[in-house]
């Protein structure tokens, strides 16, 4: 397919995505049952297409002067594709498959709008109802950590430090551009991906096949690691989901001690067991049943909340959600992030740590829910999260924002990462 052909496609996705209020993921996947013709190169460049326009749609739609799957998917190209519109122009021209081309006012609108002058919540690339929730976290930043939100990521990688070293790991995977990751000790990062290209099937390498690495964002691995996990620990990851930071966490203890996987929607735990028999994590317990959880009371050197959330820091992963989040449904997950933070709390042994992570970049997720916990929990107290962040990333606090008191924030403007935040409480009595 030629470009034309991918840009038309891309559109009728969009389209799909607008009408059915539906993930991107699905529609893509439906669009390429229904094209079997189409190549995986084809149906990469589509998708990329799709997610650039949704990372990029209120800057698209501002740019070409209108809110619609169309300017979405033409702005995309010229936003994040290195296009113009006398290339895009020569390249559609004579394409029977492309859309039709930019008309006299979208040519209009393009010619007389400059970005850099555009509203602040379009610079930002976010809903109009999530502005204060991004001025509250960041401050005179917010446009700038939004916008980072709409950027293509890179693919992150954690090397399972059971199997193999990380420049072991590095040399496998040497010609796909893979370099040591900025802050995690056994991290991997491949570029992000320019235009049309798409990310190498890391997982159909030999090296993921033998379990000498996971995919895991480097935020995440940074959480496992603040976390302190040691050999010979009595540890709960009490979200444990496919178990990405149990298998992390699993490493930092060299297979001793144990640690209890648990979530309380079992259809998440599904994938835990493959990834534990390929990478040889054999100190994990999976725990599917709350009640199995009694006899840990009181008993946890570390308790690891991985709280469901609204996924803000994973926007430019998963940038559909972004349109598709509400008011509501931020309510919902706050709720229960409280009910998580008082039912594991039990689990925690006199002098351990609750740890407390989100992929969230709002403080109604994170910060205001370890103040909440903290007033009406008195057994508990913060650790220092600046000693914290130095013990393990020296010489490197630039690149979060450390409450000492109230935790560790990680953006992809400050660190490169996901939103991640990350909260300590040593349990006191």
């Amino acid at each position: 397919m030629r470009l034309g052909g991918r840009l038309a496609a891309a559109i009728e996705v969009l389209e799909d995505i607008e009408r059915r209020h539906r993930p991107a993921a699905d529609a893509l996947k439906d669009w390429g049952l229904s094209h079997r013709f189409a190549g995986a190169g084809d149906r990469a460049a589509i998708g990329n297409i799709v997610y650039d326009g949704l990372r990029r749609k209120r800057s698209a739609g501002w740019l070409i002067g209108a809110d619609t799957p169309r300017a979405v998917g033409f702005g995309a190209l010229l936003l994040e594709w290195h296009e113009t519109v006398e290339t895009l122009s020569a390249t559609l021209e004579g394409d029977k498959f492309a859309p039709a081309p930019l008309d006299a006012d979208e040519l209009a609108a393009i010619s007389a709008r400059d970005l850099s002058q555009a509203p602040d919540a379009v610079r930002a690339d976010c809903p109009d109802w999530c502005v204060p929730l991004l001025q509250r976290a960041f401050g005179d930043d917010w446009v700038e950590e939004g916008a980072a939100l709409a950027l293509r990521p890179p693919l992150d990688l954690r090397v399972n430090t059971l199997k193999a070293q990380r420049e072991r790991v590095l040399a496998e995977l040497a010609e796909m551009g893979a370099a040591p990751s900025p802050f995690s000790a056994n991290g991997i990062r491949i570029p992000p991906i320019d235009g049309s290209g798409r990310h190498p099937n890391v997982q159909a390498e030999p090296a993921f096949q033998k379990g000498w690495f996971e995919v895991q964002d480097e935020g995440s691995q940074i959480a496992a690691e603040l976390a302190g996990a040691q050999p010979g620990m009595q540890v709960l990851d009490y979200c444990a989901g496919a178990g990405g930071k149990t298998l992390a966490l699993s490493a930092a203890m060299e297979n001793r001690g144990q640690i209890f996987a648990h979530d309380a929607e079992k259809g998440r735990l599904a994938p835990i067991f493959d990834r534990i028999r390929r990478s040889d994590n054999r100190n994990v317990q999976v725990v599917a049943k709350q009640a199995e959880l009694a006899g840990l009371s009181g008993h946890m050197d570390l308790v690891l909340i991985d709280a469901p959330c609204t996924g803000s820091g994973t926007w430019r992963r998963r940038p559909d959600a972004k349109w598709r989040l509400t008011q509501k449904q931020l309510d919902v997950r706050r709720s229960e992030q409280a009910a998580i933070l008082d039912a594991a709390k039990v689990n925690v042994k006199p002098g351990g740590l609750l740890v407390y992570v989100t992929c969230s970049v709002f403080d109604a997720e994170n910060r205001d829910q370890i103040e909440a916990f903290l007033q009406r929990e008195t057994g508990f107290e913060p650790v220092d999260h600046a000693a914290l962040w130095e013990k393990h990333f020296p010489g490197k606090a630039d690149a979060a924002r450390i409450d000492p008191a109230r935790g560790i924030s990680l953006t992809p403007a400050r660190s490169g990462t996901d939103g991640f935040f990350f909260a300590a409480l040593r349990r006191t009595r």
